[in-house]
């Protein structure tokens, strides 16, 4: 795989020597450095590329396999794109941190084809996937907690990520640093401690959120959250009883177990989530659910 060449706008960040600069060819005047190319993809955390803490990456293959037409993957799609073009009609660029496979960044190519998309992954063994799903798109590997990038991005979106990091707030900021003043953040989390089980555990999660928090951090990075609700709400006590039968289990989950379902079942998760949907886009705020989805704003600069 060729090398891709970083194409940002923006003011560009050295995670060597700290320094800001413009660059389309990211090599910094200051020190000289460059990200290397790990696995054909510009690396700004080499160190992180093939382990850490946050997740598997022997999980991406399975991945694939039950993204395609599943309920919560297709319906937390359709929310996605929902908040999009209500909170951020006029983006032209986007940057989904922690992109996994690409599903989120295919579902928003297809729907708003003139955007400009680029997706950052941890692991570089998780871009190649990406890769296949978006030829063409920027993707590069990267640490959350350093971005690399200074009022570069109209919107940025960290789906089901914040719970993989210990330092969650650092994140944040760092978010509000690289999307522009003005520019939308949008984020879902899991949801509701009490619902912590097994699953939790096999997919390296950090904590599940209560909205009061997420709200809280969000607030502190800097940010004007403009709309939060729940969603997997009318699905949540099939998830309780979900969750309470993966806590009397001893042995450990297999990859991807949690998201095998029967066709019938999935068909009917997602016209229960098609309802969820419609209340949503009428405004209402779900109190409660599996997943919290969260729209923020930096503010724009004052003007001198």
């Amino acid at each position: 795989m060729e090398e891709q060449p970083g194409k940002g706008e923006g003011v560009k960040i050295c995670v060597s020597c700290g320094d800001t600069f413009e660059s389309l060819d990211w090599k910094c005047p200051a020190c000289g450095s460059r990200p290397p190319c790990v696995g054909g993809f510009l690396s700004f955390a080499p160190e992180l590329a093939d382990s850490n803490d946050g997740f598997s990456a022997s999980y991406f293959s399975r991945l694939v396999e039950l993204e395609t037409g599943h309920f919560w993957f297709e319906g937390r799609n359709q929310v996605i794109l929902w908040g999009l073009r209500k909170y951020a009609p006029g983006a032209t660029n986007f940057l989904e941190v922690g992109c996994g496979t690409g599903v989120v960044l295919q579902a928003i190519g297809r729907c708003l084809p003139g955007m400009r998309l680029c997706g950052s992954e941890i692991f570089a063994s998780g871009l190649p996937f990406a890769a296949r799903r978006l030829p063409g798109t920027e993707l590069i590997q990267m640490d959350a907690r350093r971005m690399p990038f200074h009022s570069e991005f109209d919107a940025i979106c960290m789906f089901d990520v914040l719970e993989h990091i210990e330092e969650d707030a650092v994140v944040l900021r760092e978010a509000w640093r690289s999307v522009k003043p003005g520019g939308t953040v949008l984020i879902t989390v899991p949801q509701h401690p009490r619902l912590w089980s097994a699953v939790d555990e096999h997919s390296y999660h950090k904590r599940r959120y209560v909205a009061a928090d997420l709200h809280g951090k969000l607030i502190d990075a800097g940010f004007e959250v403009v709309h939060m609700t729940s969603f997997l709400s009318l699905l949540l006590p099939a998830l309780i009883l979900s969750r309470l039968q993966y806590r009397k289990r001893d042995k450990q989950l297999s990859s991807g177990e949690a998201l095998e379902i029967h066709p019938l079942w999935n068909r009917l998760c997602s016209q229960i989530l098609g309802i969820e949907r419609a209340l949503i886009r009428l405004g209402v705020s779900l109190p409660a659910g599996g997943s919290l989805f969260a729209i923020a704003r930096r503010p724009p600069q004052p003007i001198a």
